[in-house]
Order: structure tokens, then sequence, then C-alpha cells
């Protein structure tokens, strides 16, 4: 009976600890941005030091694993614009868009990514929309009520909230000009991130090893994002240095916690208990990262961001709910032994774009719904 309790908890409690690893990440970042290090240099780092963590995991498991994935014309096109749109656009986007708002505002907008797939999804022909169907209907009203909670996040403000005078004079926030554009990055951020969720339905088809696929989209994401950095930096070497212990710890725990740890933990959850499960507690790392942004950072806290992200939250769930019957169907479709040969390809896979993952049904090339990993 013990072991069958632990069984059941056990995916709850790794869930609960990678939403802490994750605010962790967040704040931490926030932390290296305002202490100075570029967005820009800090993308570039953040895959390099995740990429020497997975090479050598990489290298081992091919070794004992007889099956070869080669790298061809085909899937290098794949891998190389999954690393574009969904590492560098959209990992510049974010880190940009924490810097100019706040952590808790940045939390929230990522709850965008399901409802933002759906819609990108559905206008390409991946996702079915039946207007008769009560969950389709969910589905574009939850989309409705998530978009309406990112435009208040953004446009209202309100009165302060959580001890707004003491906070006044510490707070790091910037102008309500800088807000805005940070909020609007991070809308751009979400978007990239959905579109990267579809388009690892052709990348894992033209190379099916989710490890060997992770490794070469970090590899080229620091490339990509060393090009871009060195375009808007305009050659400035100094950009690159970090100039404190601080940055380069923050650095570190994003590279190697918020990318491999986590999405090792997080596809162990995925394949346990399905991604329904797992995009149920990104709303917690929402509320995680207020409190602590609130206490340690002083960042402000508005009546209109809280509105906007309560009503992102819920029209979360009224997505997550539309898209529960599609989980089970396809859950009932999966072949076991084929889950326990996947779930053994994908012991440590990076990839911070999982905050919101999901599960691909690669037969029908279609997506089952996000996971959050963190970004």
């Amino acid at each position: 009976m013990a072991s069958l309790n632990m069984e059941y908890y056990l995916p709850i409690m790794v869930m609960v600890l990678l939403q802490f690893i994750y605010s962790g990440m967040t704040l931490g970042t926030r932390i290296a941005l305002v202490d100075g290090m570029s967005p820009r240099v800090f993308v570039v780092y953040r895959h390099a030091f995740a990429t020497i963590f997975l090479v050598p995991i990489v290298y081992l498991s091919s070794r004992r694993n007889s099956a070869s994935y080669s790298l061809n014309l085909k899937s290098f096109a794949w891998i190389f614009m999954n690393s574009l749109i969904g590492i560098t656009l959209n990992q510049n986007l974010y880190f940009e868009g924490l810097y100019l708002s706040s952590s808790s505002i940045a939390s929230a907008m990522s709850n965008l990514t399901p409802a933002l797939t759906f819609v990108i999804a559905a206008f390409v022909g991946m996702e079915k929309v039946n207007i008769r169907s009560l969950r389709t209907i969910a589905k574009i009203i939850g989309t409705v009520i998530c978009v309406s909670g990112a435009v208040s996040i953004a446009l209202l403000k309100g009165p302060k909230l959580i001890n707004a005078e003491k906070m006044h004079s510490k707070s790091i926030m910037g102008s309500d000009r800088n807000r805005l554009l940070g909020c609007v990055c991070l809308l751009g951020s979400s978007v990239a991130w959905s579109i990267w969720l579809i388009l690892q339905v052709p990348a894992y088809k033209s190379h099916p090893n989710y490890l060997s696929l992770s490794a070469w989209m970090c590899l080229f994401a620091t490339l990509q994002s060393a090009v871009v950095t060195l375009i808007l930096e305009r050659g400035d070497m100094n950009a690159w240095k970090m100039n404190s212990v601080l940055q380069f710890g923050c650095t570190l725990y994003a590279g190697i916690m918020g990318s491999a740890l986590m999405f090792c933990l997080q596809a162990w959850c995925v394949t346990k208990r399905g991604p329904l499960f797992s995009a149920m507690f990104s709303p917690l790392l929402t509320v995680i990262v207020t409190v602590l942004a609130a206490l340690f950072l002083h960042e402000q806290i508005y009546l209109g961001s809280l509105i906007g992200a309560i009503g992102v939250i819920i029209g979360l769930y009224i997505v997550l709910w539309g898209k529960a019957e599609e989980v089970i169907n396809v859950k009932e479709k999966i072949d076991p032994k084929l889950m326990v040969d996947e779930t053994k390809e994908v012991e440590i896979v990076i990839n911070d774009l999982v905050e919101i993952n999901c599960k691909i049904d690669l037969e029908k090339s279609n997506l089952d719904d996000e996971s959050t990993l963190h970004r």
C-alpha cells in the first residue's frame, strides 16, 4: 500500500519541485540581468553550458544504443529551424521581456502558450475545430480569456499591492513604457514557443532521437544566439564579460538545472501521468514567483496585473479541460512498449522549452498538450 501511495504522489512531488527549480531560475535570471548582464549574452552562455553538460550524456547513450541517427540535410534544416524559433528567438524575447517587466509578469505570460498553440495549430490544420463540440468551444473561450488576461497584464495597473509603500524605493521595475515593451516581448516569446511545439513534429520525424535532437538544438541555438548577440551588441566585447560570481552562478544554474535536469524530470512526469497533468502545475509557478519576487526582489505588484494573471490562469484551465478528452483518446492508442522505449531515450533531454510542453502523437501529427518547463 505504501509503494502504491508513493507511486501516486511521487509525480506530484516532482512537479512541485520543478516549479520551485524554475522559480529559482526565473528569479536568478532576473537578478543577473538587473546586475548588468546582457539578456542576449545570457542566452548564449546558458545554452553553451547546457550543451557542454549534455554532450557526454549523448555520447554514452549512443554507445549503449545500437541505433544511429545521422544528421542529413533534411534533419539539419528542421533542427536549425527549431533552434532558431524555439530557442534563439524565444529565449531572447523572453529574457528581454523579463528584464524590462518583472519576474511575476514573465511567469504569468508563459501560461499563454497552450492557448496560442491551439490557435496556431488550428490555423495550420493540425487541430480539429468543431464549433458544435463543447470541448472546442471551451478551447476557444479559454483562448479568448487567456489573451484578454495578457492584455490586462500589459495595459492595466491600478493600485499597488503587497506593502507597496515599502517596496517603492527599492523597486527595480522600469518605466511604464519599458513594462509595456517587456510584455510585448513576452507575448512574442510565447508565440515563438507555440510555433516551436508544432515544429517538433516534423523535426522528430526527420531525426527520431530525443536526446540527440535536443543536443543538436542546443548547439545550434548557442551558435545562432552568438551571432545575434554580436550583431545587436555591435561588437562590444565587454558585454560578454561576467562581472560577478552571481552572474556566473545564475547562468550555470539556468543551463544545467533550468534545462537538462528540468527536461529529464518533466519528461518522466509526462510519461507517468500524461501532458495534461504536467500542464496543470504551470500556474503554481506564477504564484511562487510572484510571492518570492515581492519578498526578495521588491517587485511591485499592481491590481490590474493580478487580475490579468488570474484571467490567464482561468483561461489556461478552460483550454486544458477542452484538451482533456483528446489526451485520453491519444493515451489509449499508445503502445505501452513504445512508451517504455521512449522513456529510455528521453532520460536527460535538454529543452527549456518544455514548461508547458506536450506529448506529441507523431503518427497523426497532432499536438496533445503543453507542459511547462521552464524556460
